[in-house]
């Protein structure tokens, strides 16, 4: 029996509470990953997972075998990678999550330019907009916006991500100029309700940090970055969006900023990684690389520069 290989399978069906789930992780056939467990099982001499129609779950002697054998091979695995890196070669699958715009936008292209560097690196790059279990979905890290407290992650700022306030010039050559908050509140905007204080308020701040709520006719609310950027785009309301989402249509005049001393509060994002992982050195190369790019990004305000900002969320 190859013991390595029936703990990867063991532990990562005790994470993922499904062998099927565990199979696919692995890249593995089921029966495989039920074989694996078999003989684990026959090897330890006790029953390690209670299974039902809907749930795979340890029993007492698995769930300490599951906790006694998780780091013990997250250090294998990132010392075999390490003498791998030691000799040249970064390698191997890299599982990122982010959210969609910031994804699709910038992310994409920045993991495209790792893999040109790296060709050995094969990637899962899943961009939606829900919060993820970074363990149990199998993630190396992902790209958070606001600062986790759920987990146990380690984490890193990137830096706070502007909204601004923009309108398309077809948008201001129909209703007129958009020069106060006031004028703001005589036109349509696009939003999302997470951004408004009320149903019809929006918080802003000035540049002196002075707060204000500004009452808006918010004609279409959606909780998707992508459709606000097209929508503004298409001039059919004025409102707030992440700056990073627009730079090439602000530069190329298809969007306008206005009321360029007023912001929508900045959302923080953070880079986490698992802490019950050793961070293998495809993850670290990854990191590396994406930080200093991600903070290039116009739109991405990095306050702070120059001084570690890792934070270890693991409670003792």
């Amino acid at each position: 029996m190859d013991i390595a290989a029936a703990l990867r399978a063991f532990v990562r069906t005790v994470e993922r509470g499904s062998v099927t789930a565990a199979a696919r992780d692995l890249a593995i056939s089921q029966p495989g990953v039920t074989k694996h467990l078999r003989n684990l099982e026959r090897h330890v001499g006790a029953r390690l997972l209670e299974r039902s129609a809907r749930i795979v779950r340890p029993t007492p002697q698995g769930q300490a075998l599951y906790d006694a054998s998780r780091e013990a091979l997250a250090t294998i695995e990132a010392a075999l990678e390490g003498v791998r890196r030691d000799m040249g070669a970064v390698e191997g699958n890299l599982r990122v999550h982010a959210p969609s715009c910031l994804g699709a936008k910038h992310l994409h292209g920045i993991m495209m330019a790792f893999q040109r560097r790296y060709p050995d690196v094969t990637a899962d790059l899943v961009l939606d907009n829900r919060d993820v279990d970074l363990v149990y979905e199998n993630f190396d890290l992902a790209i958070k916006y606001g600062r986790p407290v759920d987990q146990e992650l380690i984490i890193r700022r990137l830096g706070s991500v502007r909204r601004i306030l923009v309108a398309s010039p077809e948008f201001l050559n129909q209703f007129g100029p958009i020069d106060t908050v006031e004028r703001l509140s005589e036109v349509g905007i696009i939003t999302s309700a997470a951004l408004l204080a009320s149903r019809d308020v929006l918080p802003l701040r000035h540049s002196s940090g002075k707060l204000i709520d500004v009452p808006v006719r918010a004609v279409l609310r959606t909780n998707n970055a992508n459709v606000i950027a097209a929508t503004l785009i298409e001039g059919h309301a004025a409102g707030p969006v992440q700056q990073l989402l627009v730079n090439d249509e602000l530069a190329q005049g298809r969007l306008v900023h206005i009321l360029a001393d007023y912001e929508v509060k900045p959302t923080e994002a953070f880079l986490a990684y698992p802490s019950v992982r050793f961070m293998r050195p495809v993850v670290r190369a990854f990191t590396d690389f994406a930080v200093p790019a991600l903070r290039a990004v116009e739109g991405i305000v990095s306050s702070g520069e120059g001084r570690s900002i890792e934070e270890n969320l693991q409670m003792a």
